[in-house]
């Protein structure tokens, strides 16, 4: 790879993946020396980067770095260089980058390397704004917002029988930036199956604009990959509390999963707690855009002054170019605790890539508060569910809300609904004009069958007036 005062070339990165996919997969090594070796996770948050010591903070550039240490789950260690004035430059470990907090760290220290680093703005009071740390994991954010959903660069066999496989990041280069508030960074990631090349390209304003190019190298057969990962927790809402015993009203980075097909249509998905592993598809050709959607934004709504689920980011993918035939596939964990990842989301092409292939594809993703693209529909604003008139049965109210339903409908709306497998029972529209509301209750008879796909939507006759 490229090394420390050699000339940056962008297409040598790629060139490193390729060389490194060749070889045979060589685990990195994650052992770290005494005292460093059996940290617990407090005791790892007490070891901080000095503030003095970020890079490039006497430049007045739009971006500062804060390299992070190693310890805890982040053992795994990570080159990180500098592209200045076209040469790059390594960034070495130092002890006296960091404070220790309660840690006494012996007199001399091997170069640990670094787990990772935080991307922060400039200025007197720099602002957090991407965090790249662990596997091949990151997050962003916008303004005014705390760190939630989490992304990753690549995602192989998730939730696969056989087990998930988990690549790395092997090294980063990052160009120091201009004063156009846009940083570059890019990265060669490595696992057994594959290696891969990134080019990063990140805007900062009021939300964070994410650019993402990737070139793939299959070492084997690649059946199942994921592209534009995401994920995040969904641990009860006020409609799907099973078991809870919580005074919060919820507990939820992303309430669902929004999704804009290639045909235009406009799906809502809500998120479950199940009590099983549950993975649904939703198929479709040259995707227009995904990701997990945090609807709430009321602290009302969660009360926890703590954690502020009401500020945690909205994550969405546009595709750049077509990514032909595949799905979106959503993974469902159960959980009992709000620091597990529970919700999964990505893009699987329906072609598996072939083993010594190469495949590129690239992608712009928005850490926001809301999709940058809304449609003119009507979205779900509530969803309830309750017993039914027997057993088995359940009884189910959807609520819509819209500008469209403020006044009386010039042509008769349609209900679309549908169970598979099961029955609809007793469906019902009720208009409430003054809330710009339209609510649909009905009944679930799901028979013998312990799961059942739903779906849901108005229209006119002519076009839809509510998501699916």
């Amino acid at each position: 790879m490229l090394q420390d005062g050699l000339r940056f070339d962008a297409a040598a990165i790629t060139e490193a993946a390729r060389l490194l996919a060749r070889r045979p997969f060589t685990p990195p090594i994650t052992t770290l020396p005494d005292p460093f070796s059996n940290l617990n996770y407090e005791t790892y948050l007490g070891i901080r980067h000095m503030p003095e010591r970020l890079v490039w903070k006497d430049e007045n550039r739009p971006f500062t770095i804060e390299p992070l240490h190693r310890g805890v789950v982040y053992n795994t260690p990570v080159g990180i260089s500098l592209v200045e004035d076209g040469i790059v430059k390594r960034v070495p470990y130092e002890a006296n980058r960091f404070t220790y907090g309660r840690l006494s760290p012996p007199a001399t220290v091997p170069d640990l390397g670094f787990s990772g680093f935080r991307l922060l703005t400039g200025g007197e009071n720099p602002r957090e704004i991407a965090i790249f740390q662990g596997g091949t994991f990151f997050r962003a954010i916008a303004r005014g917002q705390t760190m939630g959903v989490m992304a990753r660069a690549l995602a192989l066999r998730t939730g696969d029988a056989r087990g998930e496989e988990f690549p790395v990041f092997r090294a980063f280069w990052v160009e120091r930036p201009g004063h156009d508030h846009m940083i570059v960074i890019h990265a060669v990631a490595d696992s057994e199956s594959a290696t891969a090349a990134f080019r990063f390209t990140i805007r900062a304003g009021d939300i964070t604009i994410m650019d993402t190019e990737a070139t793939i190298f299959a070492r084997a057969a690649l059946e199942h990959i994921g592209f534009a990962p995401m994920q995040g927790t969904f641990l009860f809402a006020p409609n799907k509390r099973r078991g809870v015993d919580d005074l919060r009203p919820a507990v939820h980075e992303a309430s669902g999963m929004q999704m804009l097909t290639g045909r235009g249509e406009w799906i809502w998905r809500p998120f479950n707690n199940p009590e099983q592993l549950q993975i649904s598809a939703f198929i479709d050709e040259n995707p227009r855009g995904f990701g997990l959607v945090q609807r709430e934004r009321d602290f009302a709504q969660f009360q926890d002054e703590d954690q502020a689920f009401e500020r945690r980011p909205t994550l969405w993918v546009e595709p750049i170019g077509d990514w032909g035939p595949g799905s979106v596939q959503l993974l469902e964990i159960p959980s009992d605790n709000e620091v597990n990842d529970n919700m999964i989301a990505y893009w699987r092409p329906r072609a598996p890539l072939a083993a010594n292939s190469e495949t590129t594809f690239a992608y712009r993703q928005f850490w926001c508060w809301s999709p940058p693209e809304r449609p003119a529909l009507a979205q779900a604003s509530g969803f309830r569910v309750g017993r039914g008139s027997s057993v088995r049965r359940r009884r189910m109210m959807v609520e819509f809300t819209g500008e469209g339903f403020a006044a009386e409908q010039s042509a008769e709306p349609r209900l679309s609904l549908s169970a598979t497998p099961g029955q609809i029972i007793n469906p019902r529209m009720t208009f409430q004009p003054h809330r710009k509301t339209v609510r649909v209750s009905f009944e679930l008879d799901p028979g013998s069958d312990t799961t059942s796909e739903l779906r849901l939507t108005i229209d006119n006759g002519e076009r839809p007036l509510t998501e699916t």
